[in-house]
């Protein structure tokens, strides 16, 4: 105890050395430290990205890990993640809660684009649906929907979704230091997707030759829409096909127009 009270009377000794305003700035300067530290920790890792807006450059500069839980599935190869920063999702420590209500949901997703890997297509902007989108979007509903997933966002599409390369929680470690399954590789493991090889493909730490050689084994598996064969068209040739048509259709009506002004002449 004594010497406790020795080194307490020093340290007072050598404090009282010091003018009374350098004193003053250095308290300044410690809690200015602290509390710009305190920030970046929280926004670093507590503050909740609420949708796509939100994502910052340096987020997708550092392909930044996001965790958050899938709300909606409404494609076969993308869905939408409420981002659950930090702890105090689950029990025991329940303090916050993801929202079930459409309406409180709105504007606090993002809108996640799974990367590698691109799906049948549904019928959208008056194009009829491939064979086996409805499959490959039940079977990834069930797959995902309501789970936790790790996003590493890449960037943002033409559509404005966030690419991301898509990973499962790890069944027993900390899912911070070590993940889980591979999602595109899981879906392409079951034939419900092809490797996604246009320009900006982005493969993760597997590469792609690793998602070809799961795609592959699918196709001799005969797994999901390859259980009729492999002669079916791919989603890259179908949209390529349709986007030859739909560029056509505008100039056959010009044609058309013409046509018809130089027979009222």
């Amino acid at each position: 105890m004594d010497s406790v009270k020795t080194a307490y009377a020093s340290l007072r000794a050598q404090v009282a050395q010091y003018p009374t305003e350098i004193l003053a700035v250095s308290a300044f300067a410690v809690g200015g430290v602290s509390t710009f530290g305190g920030r970046r920790l929280y926004t670093r890792y507590f503050r909740r990205v609420q949708n796509a807006d939100h994502l910052t450059p340096a987020m997708f500069a550092q392909k930044r890990w996001l965790k958050g839980v899938v709300t909606s599935v409404g494609d076969s190869d993308n869905f939408r993640l409420y981002h659950t920063p930090a702890f105090g999702w689950r029990w025991p420590l329940k303090v916050r809660r993801v929202p079930t209500i459409t309406k409180d949901l709105q504007g606090q997703t993002i809108h996640v684009r799974i990367a590698g890997v691109d799906a049948p297509e549904a019928a959208h902007f008056g194009r009829p649906a491939q064979p086996y989108s409805e499959e490959a979007l039940t079977w990834l509903r069930k797959k995902i929907l309501g789970k936790t997933l790790y996003c590493q966002v890449i960037r943002r599409d033409q559509y404005s979704r966030v690419v991301a390369v898509v990973v499962s929680p790890p069944r027993i470690l900390p899912g911070t230091f070590f993940s889980g399954k591979n999602l595109s590789l899981e879906m392409l493991k079951a034939g419900w997707v092809t490797t996604y090889e246009q320009a900006g493909a982005e493969y993760g730490n597997w590469g792609k030759e690793e998602y070809l050689r799961v795609e592959m084994e699918a196709k001799v598996a005969r797994r999901g829409m390859w259980a009729n064969g492999l002669s079916g068209e791919s989603p890259a040739a179908y949209k390529k096909r349709h986007a030859s048509l739909e560029s056509e259709t505008p100039s056959k009506s010009t044609k058309a127009k013409g046509r018809q002004r130089s027979r009222l002449q």
